[in-house]
């Protein structure tokens, strides 16, 4: 079962920690696979997330999960995903969003929003140029860190080789 909460505010979906129910009944219509899309229709933002390669198993949405599922040969559920997530989609959920506590879309929000939606090909080179630059983000923040590491241990150094010349007095080469 996927819950909002198995959703983090970046879309990943923690597919090994999601809990297992048995369920009786009809509930076809809230069974989640691999390509599907789901919409937090709830919370601060309102992301999709694709369903990928690990989920092998009919998983169940509950609500405030919204089910997304595109038309294999006219968008992929990547690129509609990408789009829902991108600045123009959020901000105009924005502008239609309700509630005072929680913030909320209805389903009437998710079916006006316009997405431009170019040739697959297309689609697949702007999602790879997307990877690419969430990659290159990634290093940046990586190699700054590692700068940050490198700084410090070179200060540590020398601070250790004042604090010897200042105890004993004497400069070391």
């Amino acid at each position: 079962m996927i819950q909002l909460r198995d959703i983090s505010a970046n879309g990943d979906i923690a597919a090994d920690r999601l809990t297992r129910v048995a369920i009786d009944g009809a509930v076809d219509r809230y069974l989640v696979r691999a390509g599907d899309v789901v919409f937090r229709s709830r919370g601060d933002r309102n992301t999709a997330s694709v369903l990928d390669g690990r989920f092998i198993e009919p998983v169940l949405a509950v609500l405030p999960l919204m089910i997304l599922r595109p038309k294999a040969n006219f968008i992929t559920p990547q690129y509609l995903a990408w789009a829902i997530n991108q600045a123009p989609a959020q901000r105009f959920f924005d502008s239609i969003a309700c509630g005072t506590n929680m913030r909320m879309l209805p389903k009437a929000s998710l079916e006006a929003l316009e997405i431009e939606v170019p040739a697959i090909q297309t689609q697949q080179k702007i999602l790879e140029i997307h990877a690419l630059a969430e990659q290159e983000q990634r290093l940046a923040i990586l190699s700054a860190e590692k700068r940050k590491t490198l700084t410090s241990l070179i200060l540590n150094s020398q601070a250790k080789d004042l604090s010897v010349a200042v105890t004993t007095g004497r400069k070391k080469k």
